[in-house]
């Protein structure tokens, strides 16, 4: 591969990190390894990376706050691989703003595979924001105190700008533009994600909490982004 992408493996045991590294590097992927999960932000300070392979249970700091502090600096897929397989830890690891999680064992090519779609469906984002058409209609939405600038891929809550990643901006923007509609969670994930996903539309309940604590007043009582129970979500403008 021409341009390798760069793949940063956290993971403390060394021989699953070391079949990670030589499955990924059979398939075109330059690997970094980091076992000590306090180092994490030193290597990150200092080199680029295209997806993060992420433990969960690691020394020296939890793969949940690691995750969390990864998603604060950086816009990366983040691909969690763990030994906490149930739904609780799937669902409290997309909170923190992981994209895409698979349980140990693993299936060596199902990881390779994993990793290969998240990075293609980044680039995907990634290139429909860079060359994004300009929005044929206001340029700005207002709800409330929250304003959207469509076509400057930006929001602010009174005079506050708001880091939203390109999937959770996307998610706001669609549902902005749509207003007043109840989309199911189907819907929305085939809409913003797409059918070749990884993931499932456990996916856009997470992607709404997140939006949510970042629009809403209360985010336990949503005002702007609401569940509309046994149907989906309606953003109220």
């Amino acid at each position: 591969m021409a341009d390798q992408n760069r793949i940063l493996i956290i993971e403390d045991d060394e021989d699953i990190s070391m079949i990670e590294e030589a499955y990924l590097a059979a398939a075109g992927f330059d690997t970094t390894i980091v076992s000590d999960g306090a180092k994490v932000n030193e290597i990150l300070d200092k080199e680029e990376f295209d997806l993060i392979l992420l433990d969960l249970m690691l020394p020296g700091k939890s793969g949940y706050t690691i995750c969390r502090e990864i998603r604060d600096r950086l816009d990366i897929p983040i691909l969690m691989v763990t030994a906490r397989s149930e739904s609780v830890d799937k669902i409290r690891g997309l909170g923190m703003g992981a994209d895409d999680y698979i349980p140990k064992p693993f299936d060596p090519a199902e990881l390779v595979a994993r990793v290969t779609a998240n990075i293609r469906q980044y680039d995907r984002m990634k290139e429909k924001f860079q060359n994004a058409e300009v929005f044929d209609g206001p340029d700005e939405i207002r709800i409330g105190d929250l304003r959207i600038l469509v076509n400057s891929w930006k929001v602010y809550k009174g005079e506050q700008e708001i880091r939203f990643p390109n999937k959770e901006f996307e998610l706001l923007k669609f549902l902005a533009m749509n207003p007043n509609i109840v989309f199911s969670k189907e819907k929305l994930f085939e809409k913003i994600w797409g059918f070749d996903y990884a993931g499932d539309s456990a996916t856009v309940m997470v992607h709404v909490n997140r939006i949510r604590e970042k629009i809403e007043d209360d985010s336990k009582n949503p005002k702007i982004l609401e569940t509309v129970w046994g149907a989906g979500y309606r953003l109220n403008k």
